[in-house]
C-alpha cells in the first residue's frame, strides 16, 4: 500500500480500477481542517492526465509492474515492432501507446518493456539516448555574446535546441525526460 506520506514521482497506483501514474504531487496544510494531498494523475492505458486532492493518510495499492528487456526493431507506418532478448518474442505497440517515446525510437535500441498482469502497458527510454542531426542551420561565431540555440532536426523526426557549433551529421545525446540537448558525442 502507499500512503500519501510515501508518494514518489513515477509510481504508479491502482485507483478507481485503473492505473495511475503519479506525476507531481503537493502537500497542502490549510489554517483549518486535515491536511491535504494535491496529486497530478496519469492513466497508464489511455494516457489521460488529471488532479486530484485526497485527504493526508489515504493509502493505495500499488500496481506490481512486470519490466523485460526488448530491441526495438523497426517502425511500420503506425506500428512499432519489438523483440523480447530473453525469449525472441516479437510484440507490436501502436505509437499512441508509445506517447512521446515514438521520437526517440531508433532501430536496435534495447528499452525495458513495462506489462501489468500479462498485458503491455508500454516501454521505458534509457535516461539518455544519441542521435545523428540530419538538418540544422548554421551557426556563425559573433552570432550573439552569450550561449545562443538553434533548432535541430534528428533522424527521428526530433527537433530540439542545440548550441550554435553543432552541425549536420554531429551525434548529440538528449535527455529523454526533458527532451533536452546534454552534449555532443
Amino acid at each position: 500500500m502507499v500512503s500519501t506520506g510515501d508518494l514518489r514521482k513515477g509510481i504508479v497506483i491502482e485507483l478507481d480500477g485503473e492505473l495511475w501514474q503519479i506525476l507531481d504531487y503537493h502537500h497542502i496544510k490549510m489554517g483549518r481542517g486535515s491536511a491535504q494531498v494535491r496529486i497530478k494523475l496519469k492513466n497508464v492505458k489511455r494516457g489521460q492526465t488529471v488532479e486530484r486532492s485526497f485527504q493526508a493518510g489515504d493509502k493505495w495499492p500499488r500496481a506490481h509492474l512486470d519490466r523485460r528487456q526488448v530491441q526495438f526493431l523497426y517502425r511500420d507506418g503506425n506500428d512499432f515492432h519489438f523483440m523480447d532478448t530473453d525469449s525472441f518474442d516479437q510484440f507490436t505497440l501502436a505509437a499512441e501507446q508509445l506517447g512521446d517515446a515514438v521520437s526517440y525510437l531508433q532501430d536496435g535500441m534495447l528499452l525495458d518493456r513495462t506489462s501489468y498482469e500479462g498485458e503491455t502497458i508500454g516501454v521505458e527510454l534509457p535516461i539518455t539516448v544519441d542521435m545523428v542531426v540530419t538538418e540544422t542551420e548554421p551557426g556563425f561565431a559573433g552570432d550573439t555574446a552569450t550561449g545562443a540555440r538553434k533548432a535541430a532536426t534528428t533522424g527521428t523526426g526530433l527537433t530540439v535546441q542545440v548550441p550554435l557549433f553543432v552541425g549536420e551529421g554531429d551525434t548529440i545525446r538528449i535527455d529523454t525526460r526533458t527532451g533536452e540537448y546534454l552534449t555532443r558525442v
